[in-house]
């Protein structure tokens, strides 16, 4: 009897077990489907298309980050210029009422004086950066964009730099998260764009195999492994470049020479500086100074702020495609790098069997001719 009572009761203890087990899982579930979200959104993160989204939305929030932070950078060396400008000024009128264009030898001496130090004193404040130009209209999307990327891709152009202290710290902090980040972006297109190209490849040289025909209808196919040559990658790095010298020379209106010179520079990470796209774009600053002269200048030309207004529509376009030219051509040399490494341990491998064939030979050479002297040995002594 107590057996058929703990019969009885062991449903009920099971189903009270089960009971709590169930009233537990809707408490988890939230938690796992949080967990499966999170790693779901890493592994696509990790991805290719993931890798590019992301370091293009890290490069927009830099630049919207770098915009805010160095506008509020306030230069008083354009006060300074002001104030060497009107003293020079002045300077040169009071020459001139002294010696009245009497004593001409004496007027052109105290002259080229006051001119000479005038140089000297705008020389030593370009040398430290000053431009010309206010902080809203160095740091426009376009620039920041363009100094974001050459952060990231280890470029650095050196046409810009931040000059606050939270600007400078902001730069070190976004460095160090988007070079890793970078790395990461470079490996993985590397990879995909060579699968890509390696397999066009395959498919156009076994269209252009004369005996394929003839080698299906025998049933004895044997696919043979096929490596990208170098020269197919150079043509592809040339016309690339070629692509981005002309796009380059009519948007920013440099001469062909320059343009080229830019894309190779930029694309083998060397980065002088003296050419950046996005410095001669036409910004929202340069519109607001063409409006306020022309409130106030009578003489202004009407048609310079509306040309302005109409070259300034379209810049967001050529922005976003020159940002995409820059981090296509950035894993356009990844491509090339994995193809020709392949190509490099191939032909490595190629030379290894070919010294030990030779070596091989040579030692039967030398055997032939020398003979041996076991099996003279053995002659005598039978």
């Amino acid at each position: 009897m107590p057996s058929k009572f703990q019969r009885k009761s062991s449903p009920a203890g099971a189903g009270g077990g089960g009971a709590s087990s169930v009233s537990s899982t809707p408490s988890n579930q939230p938690r796992k489907r949080v967990k499966r979200c999170c790693r779901n959104f890493v592994t696509f993160m990790c991805t290719q298309v993931g890798v590019g989204a992301l370091i293009v939305f890290y490069a927009i929030c830099g630049a919207f980050a770098f915009m805010h932070i160095e506008r509020q950078f306030v230069d008083e060396t354009a006060g300074h210029v002001m104030e060497l400008r009107q003293n020079c000024s002045q300077q040169l009128w009071s020459i001139t009422e002294e010696h009245n264009l009497i004593d001409r030898r004496r007027w052109t001496e105290a002259t080229n004086a006051v001119l000479r130090e005038y140089q000297a004193q705008i020389a030593g404040i370009v040398k430290h950066g000053y431009v010309g130009r206010s902080p809203e209209q160095i740091w426009s999307f376009p620039a920041a964009l363009m100094f974001c990327l050459s952060v990231i891709t280890m470029i650095g152009y050196g046409n810009m730099v931040p000059r606050t202290p939270w600007g400078k710290g902001f730069t070190v902090i976004y460095a160090t998260l988007g070079i890793p980040l970078y790395i990461l972006y470079f490996l993985s297109m590397g990879r995909v764009l060579a699968r890509s190209f390696k397999f066009l490849y395959r498919s156009l040289h076994d269209c252009t195999q004369e005996d394929r025909l003839d080698a299906l209808e025998g049933g004895h196919m044997t696919r043979k492994k096929v490596i990208v040559p170098s020269t197919a990658c150079l043509w592809v790095i040339f016309f690339y470049v070629l692509t981005g010298t002309v796009m380059f020379a009519n948007w920013e209106k440099w001469s062909f020479l320059n343009s080229f010179y830019f894309c190779m520079t930029s694309l083998c990470k060397i980065g002088f500086g003296d050419f950046v796209p996005g410095a001669s774009l036409t910004t929202t600053a340069d519109v607001n100074a063409a409006t306020h002269k022309l409130q106030e200048d009578i003489a202004a030309d009407p048609d310079e702020l509306a040309q302005l207004q109409s070259v300034a529509a379209d810049q967001h376009s050529k922005l976003a495609i020159n940002f995409v030219y820059m981090l296509l051509g950035m894993g356009l040399v990844a491509m090339c790098r994995n193809l020709m490494r392949e190509e490099v341990r191939m032909k490595a491998r190629e030379m290894r069997e070919d010294a030990k064939l030779c070596m091989e030979d040579t030692r039967l050479r030398f055997v032939g001719c020398c003979g041996n002297p076991r099996d003279a040995y053995e002659d005598d002594y039978y």
